[in-house]
């Protein structure tokens, strides 16, 4: 047994010294494997068409005045009950990319060179998920607030995806683009309207306006969801059998507001519309049993809803391998 460790400990020994001399230190090994994460995509089936999420990151924000119409103690409450911290929540951000045939359509963009530190990594996954920004045909947008814009136009002013048809709510583009909405609109407001004006004006002429309810896409199908922005809306996305709602903003961290549909968050723009429309897709996947994505929930950001007395719950689908 002596003789076995001493061998054992030379071993050790020697391996250690020919990774230095081969200039790879075993504690880098250690740090390489313990830092970041594997890109952050995803792929699934709806009918024929694949289905792709791709992570942009998240942004963290204080909990205190997130929601408008709770006590930080119930908001406190309801992030404990899902095992989240207490003092702050971390929103992530998850577009879709929907390949049918030929067909590669982005829903929404993510927040560009734009985001946060911690966001700001959709192209990294995008490219890992085998992508490239030449590949997408179009590109349809749920609204205009900047986490699902930015990722259009670089701050540079490069355009993101060149070969792309550019596709939008009507009524978001006549609230946001309208000149004297933006001269009354509050100091806080201004900024984005600025930033709506900097992603679209230089291919305002190309821009595709879609009414609510119009087929957007070979199987897309806009849905009004009005109240998070004027023009706010979600896509059902059909092949088949298989149904998916991309519910953009509808709500967002369903720990939140999925289970607490009556709560407002500061994001949106009119809590009473936000509220009816939120009851009312909820109300409506939960009934038919339609999985979901929504845009802010935790990655892969899809699951299904499942009614729970005057409330809701969000079940997250288990993770597959098999697409």
């Amino acid at each position: 047994m002596i003789d076995l460790s001493r061998r054992e400990a030379f071993m050790t020994a020697a391996a250690a010294t020919a990774l230095a001399a081969g200039g790879v230190a075993a504690p880098a090994l250690a740090q390489a494997a313990t830092t970041g994460q594997a890109p952050g995509f995803y792929r699934y089936k709806v009918g024929d068409m694949t289905v792709t999420a791709i992570n942009d990151g998240f942004a963290q924000r204080p909990l205190e005045g997130f929601i408008r119409n709770a006590e930080l103690s119930a908001v406190q409450a309801a992030m404990g009950a899902a095992f989240l911290p207490t003092n702050a929540l971390s929103i992530s951000f998850t577009t879709l990319v929907v390949q049918n045939g030929a067909q590669v359509t982005l829903l929404d963009t993510g927040n560009g060179d734009s985001g946060a530190p911690t966001s700001g990594v959709w192209m990294r996954n995008f490219r890992a998920a085998g992508f490239t920004p030449e590949q997408v045909t179009r590109v349809v947008f749920s609204h205009f607030h900047g986490d699902h814009i930015n990722g259009l136009r670089l701050k540079d002013g490069t355009l993101t995806f060149p070969n792309a048809e550019l596709t939008v709510p009507a009524p978001e583009w006549a609230f946001w683009m309208d000149d004297a909405r933006m001269a009354a609109a509050p100091e806080a407001m201004r900024g984005a309207f600025a930033n709506v004006r900097r992603v679209f004006a230089p291919v305002a002429a190309n821009v595709k306006q879609y009414q609510p309810g119009a087929e957007v896409a070979p199987g897309i199908t806009s849905v009004a969801a009005f109240g998070h922005t004027p023009g706010h809306c979600v896509f059902m996305i059909s092949s088949g059998t298989g149904k998916l709602m991309f519910m953009a903003d509808t709500t967002n961290h369903p720990a939140l507001f999925v289970k607490n549909p009556d709560w407002s968050a500061i994001f949106d723009m009119d809590a009473d519309v936000a509220r009816a429309t939120r009851h009312r897709l909820l109300d409506m996947m939960a009934a038919e049993k339609t999985q979901v994505h929504f845009y802010h929930a935790p990655f892969p950001a899809t699951g299904f809803i499942a009614k729970a007395g005057n409330s809701f719950d969000f079940v997250p689908v288990q993770w597959s391998s098999a697409v």
